[in-house]
């Protein structure tokens, strides 16, 4: 049986999800914190909801992106704070080639309602071997 962090979580990555499919900026930004700190796939940080929209507005327009989360881990850390990691897995078509990326949220509860504050995406690729 889920916990209530497993099913926030869940339910957040379920309107990104469909939100990706969709490229819809607004969609995708009405679940982020208006304080969020953003870094996506580029070096540049974006703030709050204005910059996560202008983030995915800024994406190319693949005809089918999808996206697939995986090794999904969270953590209650308190009563309005979850912490989260996982894969998201990228399918952008025949456009691009496929990309998976590590992904971490921090997600509070803001105004009754869960949304993620901090959003940081990694490469999959070590930056050091050891």
């Amino acid at each position: 049986m889920q916990s209530a962090a497993e099913d926030a979580v869940s339910a957040i990555i379920e309107k990104w999800s469909a939100g990706f499919q969709k490229l819809d900026a607004n969609a995708l930004a009405s679940l982020y914190s208006r304080h969020a700190l953003f870094y996506g796939s580029n070096p540049t940080l974006y703030r709050g909801n204005e910059g996560v929209a202008a983030y995915f507005n800024a994406l190319p327009r693949w005809r089918t992106p999808t996206v697939r989360f995986t090794d999904v881990a969270t953590e209650q850390v308190g009563p309005d704070l979850i912490n989260f990691a996982g894969t998201a897995n990228f399918d952008l078509g025949e456009e691009a080639a496929p990309l998976s990326v590590k992904i971490t949220w921090v997600i509070v509860r803001e105004d009754g309602d869960w949304k993620i504050v901090s959003h940081h995406v990694s490469s999959k690729t070590p930056l050091i071997e050891q």
